[in-house]
C-alpha cells in the first residue's frame, strides 16, 4: 500500500528526499509491526503460526492395511517432519516422523511414517493408556471451538486408545474413555520385527480411515466442504530405552525414576501440553484430487482476530494465579490499547469480568463478534 502510494506521486522527488521518505515509511512499518509484537511479549511461544496442510480429495479410497504405498498415497504430499512439542526451544527429534492425509464424503484418511531402529510395544487391550508405549496420536477439533474434540492413539501393536474431551483439562475437562471411534479402520505395519532388540528395524507405518460420522455431535453428520478449515495435530510419544537381558526397558535417572517421554509433534504447541486446541495446525479441505495442483492455504482473518482473544485469555490465567481472581479491566492486564488493526481493519476488544468469570470479545467495523470465555470456549 505504501509503495503504491510512493509510485503514484505525480511530482519529482530528489534522490535525497526519496531516501528520507523511504526511511520514514520503513520506520512506520517497522514501528507498527513491533508495536503489534509488543502486545504478545512474554507469550511468543504461544503465538507462532501453526502448521497447515491442504488435504486433497481421494479419487479412490486407500486400502487400510498399514502399507502406505497405494498409488493414491504416492500422489499425496507429505507433511513437514515433526518437531519437539516446544518448537525451536528444544532440539530436533532424532527420528523422523511425518504424515499425509486424504478425504472423501465419508472418511478422513491418515497415513503416518515413524522411523525407528527399535520398534517395541507392550499394551494390547483396547483403551489401555497407549502413550505408556511409544505411540502415534491424532487430535481433531472439527468445529474449531477449542472444545468438543477427539483424540486417537495407536501403538505398534495396532492397539487403539481413543477418547472425547468436552473441554480441555486446564478448564476442568475429564476424558470420556468410553467414547469409541465407531466405524474407524486402522492398521499398522512394522518395517522390521517388533520387540526384537537383536536386529535393526526401519520403523513402522500407520493408516487410519476415520469416519466423519464418528466426529459428529448430534444427528447431522459433519462432513467438510471444499475450503473448510478444521484444527488438527499429531503427536509421537517416544520413550528412551535400554536393552536389558534381551528386552527393551525404559531408561531411568540416577534416582531410579523413569525419564520423561519425548513429545514430537507436527505443529509445535509451544508448551508441553497437547490439550491446547488453539495451538493445533490447520487442516484445509480441497476438492482437488491427489496429484492435482492444490490451492494455497491462507490464514483466515478470523484466526488473526482470535489471537488477541487468546492473548487476553493467557493474561487472565496468569493474573488469576497471582491474584486469585480474574482482572476486571484491561489496565490490570497491562493492555492499554484495546483497539488493533488487523488486515487494515480496525478491531476492538471488549472485556466483561466478575472476577470469577470473564468473557472477552472482538469485533471490527462489520459488527460481527467472536467471543472467548474463561474456559477457553470460542463462540460467534
Amino acid at each position: 500500500m505504501w509503495l503504491n502510494f510512493v509510485i503514484s506521486l505525480n511530482f519529482k522527488i530528489s534522490k535525497m528526499n526519496y531516501i528520507k521518505l523511504f526511511c520514514s515509511i520503513s520506520f512506520l512499518l517497522v514501528f507498527n509491526f513491533c508495536y503489534a509484537q509488543n502486545h504478545f511479549k512474554g507469550y511468543e511461544n504461544l503465538f507462532t503460526i501453526p502448521a497447515n496442510y491442504v488435504v486433497p480429495y481421494a479419487s479412490k479410497a486407500p486400502t487400510i492395511d498399514g502399507d502406505i504405498n497405494d498409488q493414491v498415497w504416492l500422489n499425496t504430499p507429505w507433511s513437514d517432519r515433526f518437531q519437539d512439542i516446544e518448537g525451536d526451544a528444544k532440539p530436533k527429534p532424532y527420528y523422523d516422523t511425518r504424515v499425509k492425509m486424504l478425504w472423501d464424503e465419508s472418511y478422513l484418511y491418515i497415513a503416518a511414517e515413524l522411523k525407528d531402529p527399535h520398534v517395541w510395544a507392550t499394551l494390547t487391550k483396547r483403551d489401555e493408556i497407549v502413550f505408556f508405549d511409544n505411540d502415534f496420536e491424532v487430535f481433531i477439533d472439527p468445529l474449531n471451538t477449542a472444545h468438543n474434540y477427539f483424540e486417537i492413539e495407536v501403538n505398534a501393536y495396532n492397539n487403539i486408545f481413543d477418547l472425547f474431551m468436552h473441554k480441555p483439562y486446564r478448564s476442568g475437562g475429564a476424558a470420556l474413555f468410553s467414547w469409541d471411534t465407531q466405524g474407524m479402520q486402522h492398521a499398522v505395519k512394522v518395517q522390521g520385527t517388533i520387540n526384537n532388540p537383536n536386529d535393526t528395524d526401519t520403523g513402522w507405518t500407520v493408516e487410519m480411515a476415520i469416519p466423519f460420522r464418528a466426529l459428529t455431535l448430534g444427528n447431522a453428520i459433519n462432513i467438510p466442504k471444499d475450503k473448510d478449515v478444521w484444527r488438527i495435530n499429531f503427536s509421537r510419544v517416544q520413550w528412551e530405552t535400554d536393552i536389558v537381558n534381551g528386552k527393551y526397558v525404559k531408561r531411568k535417572d540416577s534416582a531410579g525414576k523413569v525419564l520423561p517421554e519425548n513429545n514430537w509433534v507436527w505443529s509445535p504447541q509451544g508448551v508441553i501440553d497437547m490439550h491446547r486446541p488453539e495451538r493445533w495446525g490447520y487442516l484445509f479441505f480441497s476438492k482437488n484430487k491427489a496429484g492435482e495442483k492444490q490451492p494455497q492455504f491462507v490464514l483466515p482473518y478470523t484466526e488473526k482476530q482470535r489471537q488477541y482473544l487468546w492473548l487476553v485469555y493467557y493474561k487472565q490465567q496468569d493474573y488469576r494465579r497471582a491474584h486469585q481472581r480474574y482482572a476486571t479491566n484491561f489496565a490490570e492486564l497491562k493492555m492499554d490499547k484495546p483497539e488493533f488493526d488487523i488486515d487494515n481493519k480496525r478491531n476492538k476488544i471488549e472485556l466483561s469480568s466478575t472476577g470469577r468469570r470473564f468473557e472477552v470479545s472482538i469485533k471490527d467495523t462489520s459488527g460481527k463478534k467472536i467471543y472467548l470465555n474463561e474456559e477457553g470456549l470460542i463462540t460467534k
